[in-house]
């Protein structure tokens, strides 16, 4: 048996929840062919072939980056990714694993340093090959980001739950935003959920201010 490690992250871009990544030790025979890049999936489909990768992997692991540690002004995205990607691997891989990750910096040479550079100040050594679209290219960073998406979307469940319709929660959508500009008018102020230092966020506080001071 080949053993293979694969890391992907989902959500780096909304304006709400978290970034999650996720991390799985696999023999990639023992991959269901239907796993592909989650972005090519339904959700139904995603959902149900994370329960059956999490049944043949020998181990996954998930790494959770809330909004408040995303919007500290001491860190970057690209920082946050690397660490996302270490933390995920850190609980799964074994000295001398061979990890293929999608590339999460325009270097694809340097995240895989930063990352591997991650994982050994956890206290494995492992080797990194990182690629842009890895999720299309290897299985196993394909089921790496299904589980990912999967993570990811149960905590925009989640938002629902809490708040109510939030849409995908990415600066694109217009339920999101009109999700923020509410919760704005009705609370005066952003919600927890909220990546506060995204520019929609700004956008939509200083919207509220305008319209504040075209009432008085």
């Amino acid at each position: 048996m080949s053993v293979h490690v694969g890391s992907d992250e989902a959500g780096k871009g909304p304006v709400l929840g978290p970034m999650v990544a996720a991390a799985v030790r696999v023999d990639p025979d023992a991959l269901d062919p239907a796993v592909d890049d989650s972005k090519r999936l339904t959700p139904a489909r995603r959902e149900e072939l994370a329960g059956v990768i999490r049944e043949v992997a020998e181990g996954v692991g998930v790494a959770v980056i809330p909004p408040e540690r995303i919007d500290d002004p001491a860190t970057d995205m690209n920082t946050l990714t690397v660490e996302a990607h270490a933390e995920a691997l850190a609980g799964i891989v074994a000295a001398g694993d061979a990890v293929y990750t999608d590339a999460g910096d325009v270097s694809e040479s340097r995240f895989a340093r930063r990352v591997a550079a991650g994982v050994d100040e956890r206290g494995v050594a492992v080797t990194v090959t990182a690629e842009h679209g890895a999720d299309a290219t290897y299985p196993v960073v394909a089921a790496a980001s299904i589980v990912a998406k999967v993570e990811r979307d149960r905590h925009v469940d989640d938002l629902r739950a809490e708040y109510g319709e939030v849409g995908s929660g990415y600066p694109s959508d217009p339920t999101t935003r009109t999700f923020l500009r509410d919760y704005v008018r009705d609370h005066g102020e952003l919600p927890a959920c909220a990546r506060t230092s995204w520019k929609t966020c700004d956008d939509v506080l200083a919207a509220a201010t305008q319209s504040a001071l075209d009432e008085f």
